[in-house]
């Protein structure tokens, strides 16, 4: 095959359907989110807790 001859990836992504994101995937995104935020909020208390700038 050529280099024209082959699929690009953008012409294969046009030609597939949207498939809309099903109900369990959308509350595995917030629970994702959500728990990386709430760490990231305890990292940083730990942080400015047990090792206080000075």
């Amino acid at each position: 095959m050529t280099d024209q001859e082959k699929p690009r990836l953008a012409d294969e992504m046009e030609k597939m359907e949207h498939e809309p994101l099903l109900p369990v995937e959308k509350k595995l995104i917030v629970w994702s989110i959500a728990l990386g935020l709430v760490l990231l909020g305890v990292l940083t208390w730990v942080s400015y807790t047990f090792f206080p700038a000075s």
